[in-house]
């Protein structure tokens, strides 16, 4: 994630100590862990990477299992447990899951539809402690809907958004970009504001379950470009009129370099604490600080990455499958750099990029270690740096 009031305004928000705050080497990390705790949904979103149904699918953990994991994410010292889904809500058992994750010392946050929030539903969220839910919208009316797979899913998600609010729950928004619905983004923007909702997460579109049929409609690189610049407009427009809003960008660290040398020449101060903070942040986190276990106890190095596991928590503890690095995926995305092919072996920001995404560069050339194909900064971008970071290294060198 990378959270654009931090950057551009110096805001303190939530998550900053996960993101700007890391000092342990990644074989040491503790991972934000997404559990796809159910794949049963009520929407049949055309992008969703666990290409999920309302169903009843077999092989989920059970309370028991699911207990047993949580410790063990517990006693790892994982730091969050995020319920995603299929949507989690569907779960019976959730609400007791959360407090048994809470009384344990994790923080727990929840991803959903938003389409089952009723006042009562929320208030027993904000009374059992869940610090944040992420309600999923992909434009506005009947855009959503179509998006969602279901008529009346935007009315009811924006329905749940006011139960959760009411409630004094912290409620953000999260919204997948593609060429169907950026035209939405004021319409976004206005709804965050008026509807009182704290923060917004700008995700791009990952290549994975039905998202993988979709792919032709992520945004061009020029779209993409005017995207950014439109959410950073409105973070340094909330910032001047007082508002205080979290709005971030999710799954493509190509916006943190775009963003950098929108204002290297411009304001480089700025620039300068923009560079520093993503350093700090060190880019993409799959398999080092982002994990996913899903609904059987498979570990993924993220979720969107599920032809792939290191090994499943009803074997090991999963602080022993995150840390054995005799599995060759994990030992190389922990140090992944010298693995990565085309533009990413080229680009002198791979320090506050890590190669973004291997799930789109598989999805697109069958390669993991493959250039991110959702990357639209140029070649002359890539190499812009490299004067001033020679400069830097010659200073090091000299002691200075």
């Amino acid at each position: 994630m990378i959270s654009l009031t931090k950057l551009l305004c110096d805001l303190p928000s939530y998550g900053d100590t996960l993101r700007y705050e890391q000092k342990s080497p990644a074989a040491e990390r503790r991972p934000i862990v997404v559990w796809n705790c159910s794949r049963t949904c009520n929407l049949k979103c055309v992008h969703c990477y666990s290409d999920s149904e309302m169903k009843t699918y077999d092989g989920e953990l059970s309370t028991a299992e699911a207990k047993k994991m949580i410790r063990s994410l517990a006693d790892f010292k994982a730091p969050v447990l995020l319920f995603s889904g299929g949507e989690p809500l569907l779960r019976k058992d959730v609400f007791e899951l959360n407090v048994f994750a809470k009384n344990l010392g994790l923080r727990t946050v929840v991803s959903t539809n938003g389409t089952l929030i009723t006042k009562e539903i929320a208030r027993r969220i904000k009374s059992d402690g869940f610090d944040y839910i992420g309600v999923s919208l992909d434009g506005v009316g009947e855009r959503n809907d179509m998006f969602r797979g279901k008529k009346g899913a935007f009315d009811q998600a924006l329905s749940g958004i006011r139960n959760l609010v009411e409630a004094g729950q912290k409620v953000g928004l999260r919204f997948t970009i593609t060429k169907s619905n950026f035209a939405d983004l004021p319409q976004i923007f206005a709804l965050t504001e008026t509807e009182n909702i704290g923060r917004i997460c700008f995700y791009h579109l990952v290549y994975a379950g039905r998202g993988t049929g979709i792919a032709e409609n992520d945004l061009s690189h020029k779209e993409k470009r005017m995207c950014i610049d439109m959410m950073c407009d409105w973070a340094v427009s909330l910032r001047r009129r007082g508002i205080q809003k979290e709005v971030l960008t999710v799954d493509n660290h190509a916006d943190g370099v775009y963003i950098y040398l929108k204002f290297k020449k411009s304001n480089p101060v700025l620039a300068q604490r923009i560079l520093d903070l993503l350093r700090a942040n060190g880019g993409n986190s799959s398999g080092i600080g982002i994990a996913d276990i899903d609904t059987q106890g498979f570990v993924h190095p993220d979720q969107f990455w599920h032809n792939y596991s290191f090994g499943n928590v009803r074997d090991r503890d999963f602080g022993e499958i995150w840390t054995d690095t005799r599995d060759e995926m994990m030992r190389k995305l922990k140090d992944r750099k010298v693995y990565l092919k085309g533009k990413c072996s080229r680009c002198t920001f791979l320090d506050i990029c890590n190669g973004n995404f291997r799930v789109r560069a598989e999805a697109v050339y069958k390669d993991i270690w493959q250039e991110d194909p959702a990357c639209y900064l140029t070649e002359a971008e890539i190499a812009s740096d490299v004067s001033s970071r020679r400069s830097v290294q010659r200073q090091k060198e000299a002691g200075l």
